[in-house]
């Protein structure tokens, strides 16, 4: 075999392992579809419905909104962030509280000089 189509095979092998087996399970769900960085709360609302619960952002000003998604009697959470103007900047699975940790996390390791020299 070639060694170039070795390396490619070896990079598309590598990659295919790098499937969010998350987003694999609730891609279809409108939350997950449909709702995109930019959209207004309201849109949001009228595609998702009424969140689980709803926070005001500490880190930067803006709410978010925790959701649960239902698959095969298993949940998760997923979470939608809006800025100040009330459009989303972030989705992820994950609940509003673990994405205010990551944002102060995120935050502390900027201004003390971590990063592992990134």
């Amino acid at each position: 075999m070639n060694k170039q189509l070795l390396a490619t095979c070896i990079v598309l092998a590598t990659l295919g392992g790098c499937a969010d087996p998350l987003y694999d399970t609730y891609r279809d769900q409108p939350l997950v579809a449909k709702v995109d960085k930019g959209m207004s709360k309201q849109q949001v609302l009228s595609i998702a419905g009424q969140p689980a619960s709803q926070s005001t952002r500490t880190e930067r000003p803006g709410s978010c909104l925790d959701y649960r998604l239902t698959h095969a009697n298993q949940q998760q959470p997923y979470a939608v962030s809006f800025d100040a103007a009330d459009k989303v900047d972030h989705t992820g699975f994950m609940t509003c509280a673990q994405w205010s940790a990551k944002q102060r996390d995120d935050k502390e390791s900027i201004t003390s000089g971590g990063g592992g020299g990134y």
